[in-house]
């Protein structure tokens, strides 16, 4: 298949593309940048220079596309409701140039915020009135009509140079010289290895069924106490139990997350796909800094 894939050039992006290349499809990537470009081309894929604000650009990467793969998201915390925006907009547009066509479009989502605490979210969970988050990747891909559409949901995907909201963790207990967690750290976050999640992507898009939701968790819950211990002995730290009041200080935006069960399951996306995880764990990529493994 020729696949259009947005957010080609980034952490989960890459390893996608060299996913899909190495399983014989042909790649589109979108780039920003001439930096970006080289990226891509260098795995094999063909550039198609533009942004999730280049509409026009969007709708036609897609029109001449066996299929979409969206990856892309602007992360940036300071104007977060004009990024989800432009998310929601980028979604309806590459809708808009597959309706009727039984092409697939595959958007990414998250698992977290799906179910309550102490609860594992799994693929039949819709997202929940009162969402507490403002993108509406899921919501406005699976609201499309004659479009068929599909969602990855991706908990903290992992190497060991990132670890999703880990990452600023990592970094923040070396400034702040100790690996904090909340109360007794009993809470727990669903992970998965990168190379896992690019060979989900892959076989969503394979076997890819309309109006499917597929979780890429090869580890259902770890908990935040053996995560701040794994990157206490990654940054030569002590550990540190704070009280739910000291997560916004210590933390920062990261507070809002740190004490929270973010749990969740993969079995039903295992059957229908046959995907078995076979990576690193979280812990493990987090006590490895600088080794490339994905």
């Amino acid at each position: 298949m020729r696949v259009f894939v947005t957010g080609a050039t980034g952490f989960v992006g890459i390893p996608v593309v060299r996913e899909l290349i190495a399983a014989g499809h042909q790649v589109v990537g979108l780039a920003r940048s001439e930096a970006g470009s080289a990226l891509l081309r260098a795995t094999g894929a063909e550039v198609r220079r533009g942004s999730l604000e280049d509409l026009e650009g969007l709708r036609n990467g897609a029109a001449v596309s066996d299929a979409v793969i969206h990856l892309a998201f602007i992360h940036d915390w300071s104007k977060m409701a004009e990024s989800c925006e432009v998310d929601r907009h980028a979604i309806e547009v590459l809708g808009s140039a597959l309706v009727g066509s039984d092409r697939p479009l595959i958007v990414t989502a998250g698992t977290a915020g799906l179910a309550g605490p102490g609860q594992v979210a799994t693929e039949d969970d819709n997202v929940p009135p009162g969402f507490p988050f403002p993108r509406v990747s899921e919501q406005t891909a699976l609201a499309l009509s004659g479009v068929r559409a599909s969602v990855v949901r991706l908990p903290q995907v992992h190497n060991t140079t990132r670890q999703g909201l880990l990452t600023y963790a990592v970094a923040l207990a070396g400034e702040r010289g100790a690996s904090a967690y909340v109360g007794e750290g009993s809470n727990r976050w669903a992970a998965a290895h990168i190379s896992d999640v690019a060979r989900l992507y892959r076989l969503a898009l394979e076997k890819n069924e309309a109006g499917a939701r597929y979780h890429a968790v090869a580890e259902e819950g770890v908990l935040m106490r053996d995560m701040a211990h794994a990157i206490a002995r990654r940054m030569n730290v002590p550990t540190r139990s704070i009280t739910a009041e000291q997560a916004a200080d210590h933390f920062g935006w990261l507070g809002m997350f740190v004490g929270q069960d973010l749990l969740a399951s993969s079995e039903q996306t295992r059957c229908k796909l046959g995907w078995n995880p076979t990576g690193p764990s979280l812990i493990a990529d987090l006590e490895r800094p600088g080794v490339s493994n994905g």
